[in-house]
């Protein structure tokens, strides 16, 4: 009897499991309107990016417009003789009856070209190493150093402030300050430039420095490497992308740069390009297409170093993210 009542017991165990296993899920019945919103819904979004990417593109397309226009017609009014310029827009715009590079020659000799352009590519080179070189060290000094003592992030914020004050207030006593010391030159001007571009350049190394983990600088310690040898042979080649950056943006600031030179080096055989092409603008008017030749000849050099930083940019990127 008792072997009989086991066997009832299981094959009601089993039973029940066989309807629960074989229980279907139950059905939820969606209301017809609540999908047709969901529908809608979806179709909104897709609506939305589409009028957002609309809005987007017709900027860019007016962003480009608003870059190339003028070089537009700077191009076009450097291959123009004097006697095509009218006064009206169409006759600004109208393409040249005969491209000519008349302008260019007489620009290069009025300008003393060859010169004023090794003045420039002097103080641009040497002020574009120097600031790698010493603002990358202090910027690297600085950087790892502000986290833990408060006098080097006070140091940091006392350097970047610099970029806050205009360079109209600096203006006269640089002047008299460069001519008692006896540097009012280029390397006065390269002095200048190396204080000047200080906060925005370490203001970028130590924000760099955030993506160089502190792991390799204590390998290098367990190494037996000293601090100068982890910065000259890990960190400083880490950070080539930054270099690259700092390269642009101080050759192009120092390039383009009227005023340092102006007041520095008046009255001295030392002009850069800026200044050279000064030379367009009289009193009574200002000689356009030698001016606008001027300005395509001045722009090349640092165009194509412009694009030579970029790539490196680029491959610094690249590199980085694989390893």
């Amino acid at each position: 009897m008792e072997n009989k009542d086991i066997e009832i017991k299981e094959n009601e165990v089993a039973v029940e499991a066989t309807e629960t296993v074989e229980k279907p899920a139950p059905v939820i019945n969606r209301h017809p309107e609540e999908i047709s919103y969901k529908g809608a819904k979806k179709k909104q979004g897709v609506v939305g990016s589409k009028a957002v990417n609309r809005i987007i593109n017709i900027l860019l397309v007016l962003g480009c417009l608003t870059i190339f226009f003028p070089l537009y017609m700077t191009i076009v009014i450097a291959f123009k003789k004097p006697s095509e310029m009218t006064n009206d827009v169409a006759g600004a715009l109208a393409l040249p009856e005969k491209w000519s590079f008349d302008n260019f020659a007489e620009a290069m000799r009025v300008t003393d070209f060859w010169h004023s352009l090794g003045n420039s590519l002097l103080l641009t080179g040497i002020t574009v190493v120097i600031c790698i070189l010493l603002h990358s060290l202090a910027g690297y000094l600085i950087g790892r150093k502000m986290a833990k003592h408060k006098a080097f992030k006070a140091s940091y914020f006392y350097i970047v402030s610099g970029m806050f004050v205009p360079f109209a207030v600096l203006m006269m006593p640089l002047v008299k300050q460069t001519a008692q010391m006896g540097i009012a030159n280029r390397i006065g001007v390269i002095i200048l430039y190396v204080v000047f571009f200080m906060p925005m350049n370490i203001m970028l190394y130590t924000g760099y420095l955030k993506n160089i983990p502190m792991a390799l600088e204590e390998a290098a310690c367990v190494d037996g490497a000293t601090a100068w040898q982890t910065f000259w042979r890990i960190i400083f080649p880490n950070m080539k992308p930054m270099h690259a950056t700092v390269a642009v943006l101080t050759a192009m600031s120092t390039w383009n740069d009227v005023m340092t030179p102006l007041v520095i080096m008046s009255g001295t055989d030392q002009n850069t390009l800026p200044l050279a092409q000064l030379n367009f603008q009289t009193q009574f008017g200002t000689n356009y297409n030698l001016a606008f030749a001027s300005y395509l000849l001045a722009l090349l050099p640092i165009l194509i170093f412009y694009i030579i930083c970029q790539k490196q940019i680029i491959n610094g990127v690249v590199n980085g993210a694989v390893k």
